[in-house]
Order: C-alpha cells, then structure tokens, then sequence
C-alpha cells in the first residue's frame, strides 16, 4: 500500500535526527518557482496572503529569503521527523526502528504545497505554504492551479515502484485535492474516522487526524498489504463499520 498525509504547520528544527539516512525531494525545480514567486513579497504580502500574524508573516519572510533547493543536515531536516501535529503524534515516527524509517520510505508520502510530495527521508528546510494558498503564478490563480498533474504524476511512478495498486488516502481533504484521483492508476481508498454524537456520526477533527496518524503507523509498522485486513483495524474504539463503508470509503467509527 501507498499512504499519502497531509504536512502539518508546526515544525521540529531542534530536536537530533534518529537515522543519518536522507534522501532529496524530487520536485525541487517546481519548489524554486514558487520560491521565486514568494521571494520578492514582504512580510506584509504574506501575511495578507497566508492569513497570518506580523511574527509568523515575519519568519516566513527569513525563511523565503534564505531557501535553497541545496540542502544539508544542517539546514534540513528529514521530512517524517520535522512535522510536528496531530497525524504525527499518532505515527509517532521517534519510536520506529531504523527498518521501520526504511518500510516509511517506500510506502508513505506527504503531500506538500511548497515541496508537491515528500518522502519520510526527504531532506526539506522549514517552510510554511498551505496547499489551499491562493498564489498566483504562470499555471493559474492558486496551488492547485500550479500543481496540475504533476503529484498526480508523481503518485504513480511511486504506485508502481511500491507494487500495490492501492493508493490509501489518509489526507485531509484540502490537500488531497492536488491528486486527480480519476488518473491514478490504482485503486484509492479512502478511511474516514467518525464518532457517534446526538444520534449520528461525525468526524470529530483533532480525533480523526490522531486516528489517520495512528493507522499509518499501523500499516507500515504491521505491514498491512490487503483492504481485507485494513478493515479489521482497530485503535483507541475505532472498529470498521461495513453499514456506512463501500468499496472507496472506509468508515471506522466509535
């Protein structure tokens, strides 16, 4: 199986790397024009832009002057092991073996709106581009926009290299967006994470991205290879419910 998540805004710059093993982003050139794009903004720009504070608009700015599509350990860091957020307290990636980070490698990848898609090893420095980000740039009015088929692309030469045919969708909606699903040359299923409130069930935000987290680990640490066996998942209450599910759609509820 393949696994795509979404990044998460809060980042670990500090905390020592657990495996001297990195790899490089493969979409760097596309990452330097959006670079390019957001360089000559000032702090102002991107705060209008991004919705963000004067501190935050202002860290982004340094981190927009400073970027590099070269990157060391120095300036970067592997990309499983610098988001910080929910998703990734649930993968809780500082627990897995060296073989674990490797099995990560080949079957996850993060989508991002700066970097397309990331790989666990992936070396990136900090950053901050919302892949909803309305940017304008020379292939439209907004990331999508500027992403086109290329993740989309890129989702399938890693579908075929990691064997499957099954792309499983543990995004959030935002960024899953940037994947044309209708061309992806597998089987896409998505698992949802719902909770029974007032009668009905719900998605209960901060649950459902801990519960994402914690399914992704389970399926590279337990080496989960088959639908079947995914759907007897079972963390924190969450149990398959086959009455609200259907071939694309995984409803786990609690």
């Amino acid at each position: 199986m393949l696994i795509v998540i979404s990044p998460a805004k809060k980042l670990d710059y500090e905390e020592s790397v657990l495996t001297p093993e990195i790899t490089t982003p493969e979409l760097l050139d596309h990452s330097q024009e959006l670079i390019n794009i957001l360089k000559p903004m000032n702090s102002m720009d991107i705060a209008e832009l991004m919705d963000l504070s004067s501190n935050l608009s202002e860290l982004n700015f340094e981190r927009y002057q400073t970027w590099k599509k070269d990157v060391d350990r120095n300036s970067g860091k592997q990309a499983l092991l610098a988001f910080q957020g929910d998703v990734y307290t649930g993968i809780n990636a500082k627990s897995f073996s060296q073989q674990q980070l490797f099995d990560a490698q080949r079957h996850l990848r993060i989508l991002s709106g700066l970097y397309g898609i990331l790989k666990p090893l992936d070396l990136m420095r900090p950053y901050r581009l919302e892949m909803g980000t309305k940017l304008q740039n020379e292939r439209g009015k907004n990331l999508y926009e500027f992403w086109g088929d290329i993740i989309t692309n890129q989702l399938n030469k890693d579908l075929q290299r990691e064997g499957s045919g099954i792309l499983i969708n543990l995004a959030s909606t935002e960024y899953f967006k940037s994947v044309k699903q209708q061309n992806i040359h597998g089987n896409v299923i998505t698992p949802e994470f719902k909770e029974l409130k007032n009668g009905e069930f719900k998605t209960i935000g901060v649950h459902a991205k801990k519960a994402r987290g914690l399914m992704t680990k389970d399926i590279i640490i337990k080496n989960i290879t088959d639908t079947n066996t995914l759907k007897n998942w079972k963390e924190e209450g969450y149990t398959f419910n086959e009455s609200i599910s259907d071939d694309k759609h995984f409803i786990f509820t609690r």
